[in-house]
């Protein structure tokens, strides 16, 4: 722990509580809201010029007090982002986007006891999101007064997660896994200095959603995180979504091709004469200087083009590099080298069924399925059809496609990992009526807004408009206890058992709760015998 990292006295003022010396200098938060909050805080230097594509460096110190008040700019990212609150508001972006929000409950004179920490790490696909996200804000969990906690914004698309490594030369160097290596390097950062905002750095839940549960388990598997983190929540993570440099080398080399396209149609656009020499450098040169807009341009073409040539892939993910990243993080868990901490994993009851339009990356679609059932046995095509009948229709190819990237290796992580470590399991069925009309039920990320107690947000008031208010926000808040809890001591709920290989006892969130033992088991039989690789 950093020792100058200052713990927050009995008896100091309000206005003494809000500043915090931290890696770099002295930063002062705000009260809002009846909570401490802390923004825009770095914790590694911005990651530009000889920077770009580098692994994160130490924070570059401040004079005097940083105003902690406000965001810092987010990734850069392919389309505009806009705040849910207030709607209007047009959110900067900017490659310097390292940084680090904390929010914490006011204590009581005399209470220098230090809290567990909730360390959200943001979803979004690796290449959308940030902790300005309403689920980046954490007021739900900090107003408990139990926790503190912590988002953060890192590296996405080509910038984070696309392996350049193969264009190194001894002039200029490119570093892999940089939206991993930002995530540790944040997790060093709060072990540093969370003790004087009142968190406990020995006592850290690190817990995401989507890409940001990929994060999750892939940081468990991660060497160097060991020690950063006692307890991790998977929500509906893609745990997969790791790929061999044998691939990922592939999809640098589109990407180079791609973005020589994207400045060159510049040039011929805008008349600049500067985009065409700049298309004519080589990749190093060309990755390094090519303005952010347009290596963002290109990201949008790579990523469209993945799910149809590599049917089941995402091309924005971490890579098995044998430096940070040693080795698949499925196998990790199978055989135990995942860090043994109590891990709760789950997904919701239809994750593929808002997979449609601009965001149809799974293997949902004919074309993708048939190229799937090529790769498996010829034994195992007929169970799989058995299991969702209709395939490849509409319905039937959404649920294929989101247990595919969701549900079934997550049912695996479960077991591996439960071998050496507890695990707890649920599956989130709740659905606001609206949802059920449009045949979407509880699809991918229907929980975020419940769990994080935002069903007063514009979309969440849409999705409830028709009926189902209640019981989605009272879902919510029971998950939101659970993970409080967890947080805690390590256990979400006495009534929640373990899961185990041979129950497989699985919480499943409804109107009312209940416990299901190996929930779909038809289906994780048929996924066993169509991926044996997985089968373990």
């Amino acid at each position: 722990m950093d020792k100058g990292a200052e713990v927050i006295a009995p008896n100091r003022s309000l206005d003494e509580e809000l500043d915090v010396y931290v890696t770099g200098g002295m930063v002062r938060g705000v009260l809002e809201d009846g909570l401490l909050a802390w923004r825009g805080i770095p914790y590694a230097a911005p990651p530009v010029g000889e920077l770009r594509f580098a692994a994160p460096a130490p924070v570059v110190p401040w004079e005097g007090v940083l105003d902690a008040s406000e965001f810092g700019p987010i990734a850069p990212q392919p389309f505009s982002y806009r705040l849910i609150r207030p709607p209007s508001a047009v959110v900067p972006s900017d490659e310097d986007c390292l940084t680090v929000n904390v929010r914490a409950p006011i204590r009581d004179a005399g209470d220098s006891t230090l809290l567990p920490v909730l360390v959200f790490i943001h979803g979004g696909g690796y290449s959308a999101g940030s902790s300005r996200d309403f689920s980046g804000q954490g007021e739900g969990f900090v107003q408990s007064g139990r926790i503190v906690f912590v988002s953060f914004n890192y590296r996405l698309g080509a910038l984070g997660y696309l392996d350049f490594t193969a264009y190194s030369s001894a002039e200029r160097s490119f570093v892999s896994n940089l939206g991993l290596r930002d995530q540790l390097a944040l997790l060093q950062w709060v072990q540093d200095n969370i003790s004087g905002f009142g968190g406990d750095p020995d006592n850290v839940t690190v817990f995401g959603e989507s890409a940001g549960g990929n994060a999750v388990t892939t940081l468990m598997a991660t060497p160097s995180a060991r020690g950063l983190f006692a307890r991790a929540i998977a929500q509906s993570p893609p745990p997969t979504a790791v790929y061999s440099q044998a691939v990922t080398s592939r999809w640098a080399q589109d990407y180079v091709d791609i973005l020589r396209d994207v400045v060159g149609a510049r040039k011929t656009a805008d008349g600049d004469a500067a985009a065409d020499g700049l298309a004519l450098l080589p990749p190093q040169q060309l990755l390094t200087e090519a303005p952010v807009d347009d290596l963002v341009a290109a990201s949008v073409t790579l990523q469209a083009s993945i799910p149809d040539a590599y049917p089941g892939a995402f091309c924005f993910a971490p890579v098995v590099d044998g430096e940070l990243l040693p080795e698949l993080p499925i196998r990790a868990f199978r055989d135990g080298r995942a860090h043994r901490v109590p891990l709760i994993i789950g997904t919701n009851d239809r994750e593929g069924s808002i997979f449609r339009g601009r965001v149809d990356i799974l293997p949902r679609t004919p074309e993708r399925i048939d190229a799937l059932f090529e790769r498996a046995p010829v034994s195992s095509q007929q169970a799989m059809r058995d299991a969702y009948p209709g395939l490849p229709g509409l319905r039937a190819g959404a649920d294929f496609g989101g247990d595919y990237g969701f549900w079934y290796p997550s049912t695996r992580v479960a077991d591996f990992h439960s071998r050496y470590a507890p695990v707890w399991s649920y599956r989130f069925d709740v659905a606001p009526r609206l949802l059920e009309i449009l045949g979407l039920n509880a699809t991918h990320g229907i929980e975020m807004f419940t769990l994080f107690d935002s069903t007063e947000e514009p979309l969440a008031r849409i999705m409830t408009s028709l009926g189902g208010q209640e019981a989605y926000a009272a879902a919510g808040e029971r998950m939101r206890a659970f993970w409080l809890q967890f947080a805690e001591d390590g256990i979400p709920a006495e009534t929640w058992p373990r899961y185990e290989e041979r129950t497989r006892s699985t919480l499943i969130v409804d109107a009312e709760d209940r416990i299901e033992s190996d929930p779909r088991r038809e289906r994780r039989r048929a996924w066993n015998r169509f991926i044996p690789s997985l089968a373990g």
